[in-house]
């Protein structure tokens, strides 16, 4: 029997949730682990969820008194972002803690620091409620997948943008009135910036990138696009054409090095992801002996992070009883990151244009100018001497595209490029 001490930074929901299970499941912990779980320090901005849950004799509203405490064993940072958290982790790890985290944000611009200091202290640092809430994806590439070299990650990994997206395809609402039911619903935050512009997807796949490819991949190597300028048109035009909009985080090794992108894109309806709707999350990957597999669950909420957050203290909790030493996890290769401009895609494009002579010729000779074949044209009727017109492309690549697009826009005959999205194959 092995008794560890637990000390919780951050009782919020998933805080308490962990603190719940922890409760609730310590008898079978011990008969089924050998590990008495104990949380012997709390620390919180109020003692209001300490009270609720018991443990008002060791609450404080200092989480130095967490991290300075001789006897807790494992620090858990549940606070989130990548100022007082980072301390905490740091600080943590100083005094020769252990810690778990849920924390994307500082496993996505911090790891390196973070694991370097875990690795020279002799701890660990697990991080599974940091991507998908409570889908093991972290522990399966680290373990499960290691045997494998993995060639590509794509995930759906923001459950409020794949809420409001299927709300689009499914009830034909604009992407306001889709927001507006997701705040109500309380998917989304007062300030949705971080889910709609792809920050949050962006976060999370810089991590699997790291793990799945063995390198360091930071917030700042991965291109985002959001999905502000989505519309149902375009939904419908995606249906038509045999395909659905998903926010998609894609993280693919390349001869070349990495391509690594969060996007709105058209994902085939003969795909998997294609069917993953509301708030849940998806992630499909690819190795070289397993082949193609999904792992898919809630992305969020104070359950599934819980129960990541548990799941991780009990691996580190194991590991203390069998007197190992801990290291943090590592990257042993430095790949280059791929400039998007430099890679092809297919895309749709939808484009509000005159209807009057010459004026889809002289469209298509831009493109054509800059390289970018079309593959499909369709018209959908005029509205007051004005046609909506879309176009599908060959495989071009995107510095062209992007490119022949900037001169479309200076043509008299074009009056607004509505969409601009990514046909992704999801290989």
């Amino acid at each position: 029997m092995s008794t560890v001490n637990i000390g919780i930074v951050g009782l919020g929901t998933v805080g308490a949730g962990v603190a719940r299970i922890i409760k609730r499941r310590h008898e079978d912990f011990l008969r089924h682990e050998g590990v008495d779980l104990h949380i012997s320090r709390v620390a919180s901005r109020n003692d209001k969820a300490a009270r609720e849950l018991g443990l008002a004799s060791v609450f404080t509203t200092d989480w130095h008194d967490v991290v300075n405490d001789p006897e807790v064993d494992i620090v858990i940072e549940l606070i989130g972002g990548t100022g007082v958290a980072l301390d905490v982790v740091k600080g943590a790890i100083d005094t020769g803690k252990h810690v778990v985290t849920a924390n994307k944000a500082i496993m996505a611009t911090h790891a390196d620091e973070v694991l370097g200091m875990a690795r020279e202290h002799g701890v660990q640092l697990e991080c599974e409620a940091s991507v998908g809430g409570g889908i093991p994806i972290i522990a399966s590439l680290e373990r499960s997948l290691v045997s494998n070299e993995i060639t590509s990650v794509v995930g759906i990994l923001n459950g409020t943008t794949n809420y409001m997206l299927t709300r689009m395809a499914e009830d034909g609402m604009s992407y306001a009135d889709a927001l507006a039911r997701a705040q109500a619903q309380g998917f989304a935050e007062a300030d949705p910036t971080a889910d709609v512009d792809g920050f949050d997807a962006a976060n999370k796949i810089a991590i699997l990138a790291s793990i799945a490819f063995n390198t360091r991949v930071t917030l700042s190597d991965v291109h985002s696009e959001g999905i502000r300028s989505i519309s149902s048109v375009d939904m419908d035009n995606a249906r038509k054409m045999g395909y659905t909009i998903k926010l998609l985080a894609v993280a693919k090794r390349l001869p070349q090095g990495i391509d690594v992108r969060v996007h709105p894109a058209m994902v085939p309806l003969s795909h998997p992801l294609s069917a993953v709707n509301g708030v849940y999350n998806a992630i499909y990957v690819v190795g070289d002996s397993v082949g193609d597999t999904m792992l898919y669950g809630q992305g969020a909420g104070a359950g599934p992070a819980a129960s990541a957050v548990v799941g991780d203290i009990l691996e580190v909790a194991r590991r203390i009883k069998e007197g190992g030493r801990s290291i943090g996890s590592t990257t042993t290769e430095r790949l280059p990151i791929l400039d998007q401009n430099d890679l092809s895609a297919r895309f749709y494009i939808r484009m509000r244009v005159a209807d009057e002579p010459a004026a889809l010729a002289s469209i298509a000779d831009v493109l054509a100018t800059c390289k970018v074949s079309i593959l499909t044209m369709s018209q959908h009727g005029a509205v007051d001497g004005v046609a909506e017109i879309v176009f599908t492309t060959h495989h071009a690549r995107i510095k062209d595209v992007m490119t022949s697009l900037d001169v479309v826009r200076t043509i008299k005959s074009v009056r607004g490029l509505e969409s601009v999205i990514r046909i992704e194959g999801v290989e």
